[in-house]
């Protein structure tokens, strides 16, 4: 099942502008094809979990989205601007940002440096010798706002690299949401995390998303039906279904491809 509703225009789902768009994208590096024909659309406020077993292609997918691998074939289009041949950055000042499944901050920098680092450049500021940093009121607000949208405010001295691994996941996000994009991806953000840090994770994704597009990779399947409005089952590169939480969990494809094991595995 595919999320089009009309191929004849490429920017159009239902009567909207879908706020991420994937048409035929198709990835491969030498021989191996990783991402086979995806079509897919996110819609301007919707939460969106892609889901699928290890090796399916759902960071590859995410790197095409964000631009850091580039698309063999096909079109991918954010907020209704084609991205294909863009830089991460070029993409990133379309209103798109995103963490890694792989924890990346700067572990020296504190907490409030790490967040002013992506503020600076969501604002236009380049370095220059003749102000001091310090003095950008609006920079420091902005990280202020930050800082207590993840609940790191009293730990904003701290160096980002002493955090806890939960309180880490939290800065990513925040260094993701800094520059107020209108689309948020995130790269399995619960990973690694305890119930009680998942449940958590969970409260703070749902805040900083409100009113915003989400899409998500996430393994946990309670962290996926507590937060998704719809689902989108990618397997060896295909998405297969894409549909609500409880008609995705009723799907017996689905759960022959991959639900089932996900289940066994968390219990």
């Amino acid at each position: 099942m595919t999320a089009s509703a009309d191929r004849s225009n490429p920017l159009v789902s239902g009567m909207q502008t879908a706020a991420l768009a994937l048409r035929e994208v198709r990835k491969q590096f030498g021989q191996t094809q990783i991402i086979r024909g995806v079509d897919l659309d996110v819609q301007p406020g919707e939460r969106h979990a892609l889901i699928g077993p290890n090796g399916a292609g759902k960071s590859t997918l995410f790197h095409l989205i964000s631009g850091r691998f580039g698309l063999s074939s096909g079109e991918i289009q954010v907020l209704g601007q084609s991205i294909v041949g863009k830089r991460p950055f070029e993409i990133n000042r379309l209103g798109l940002s995103r963490s890694f499944q792989v924890t990346n901050i700067f572990p020296r920098l504190s907490v409030f440096e790490n967040i002013r680092c992506s503020v600076l450049w969501s604002m236009g500021h380049r370095y220059a010798f003749w102000y001091a940093v310090n003095s950008l009121s609006a920079v420091t607000e902005r990280c202020e706002q930050v800082m207590s949208q993840i609940n790191l405010t009293q730990r904003r001295h701290t160096p980002a690299g002493v955090l806890t691994y939960a309180e880490q996941r939290a800065l990513e996000i925040g260094i993701a949401i800094a520059a107020d994009p209108q689309i948020i991806i995130l790269d399995e953000p619960t990973a690694g995390m305890s119930r009680s840090e998942t449940a958590h994770a969970i409260e703070l994704i749902r805040r900083i998303s409100e009113g915003k597009t989400l899409f998500m990779v996430e393994h946990d399947m309670s962290v996926v039906f507590g937060l998704a409005d719809r689902i989108s089952v990618l397997v060896y590169g295909e998405v297969i279904a894409c549909d609500t939480p409880e008609r995705i969990r009723g799907n017996q494809a689905v759960r022959e491809a991959y639900l089932g094991q996900a289940e066994e595995q968390a219990h």
